[in-house]
């Protein structure tokens, strides 16, 4: 019951939010693909247990939200086009707090016994969706 909530409740953030485009959406999609593909060789390969619809749409969600804070918090502070410590520093803080957020999230979906790393796709997802907007420098 809380999946769908938190599906329906994604599913109009990225509908009526305008800078979550059908660029994020992608983005969403091309994580959530990769990270099951890795779940799925994990299970045949070192005997992981196979994701099931639920952990699939947990993987979903988690995903989700991770790029749509990365995507706002691009929009508050966008990816500067130069190498060096600002792009460092805004790197830390995007990942330590989405690190604890992904703590939160996985104890709400999964509980006390995990069985993915939802915390680290959380992460992830919101320093991959933080690339969403690079500040442009004018040219002289």
């Amino acid at each position: 019951m809380l999946i769908l909530f938190f599906l329906t409740i994604l599913v109009a953030f990225y509908l009526f939010h305008p800078h979550l485009n059908i660029l994020a959406v992608k983005k969403v999609l091309g994580i959530t693909l990769f990270v099951e593909l890795f779940y799925l060789i994990g299970h045949y390969m070192s005997g992981w247990p196979f994701p099931t619809p639920v952990v699939i749409l947990q993987i979903l969600i988690v995903v989700a939200t991770g790029v749509a804070i990365g995507v706002l918090f691009s929009r508050i502070w966008p990816l500067p086009d130069k190498k060096g410590f600002e792009r460092i520093a805004r790197t830390l803080l995007i990942m330590i707090p989405a690190l604890g957020i992904g703590i939160g999230m996985q104890l709400l979906l999964q509980g006390q016994y995990a069985t993915q790393a939802l915390y680290l796709i959380f992460a992830l997802s919101a320093w991959l969706g933080s690339g969403h907007f690079i500040r442009k420098t004018a040219q002289s």
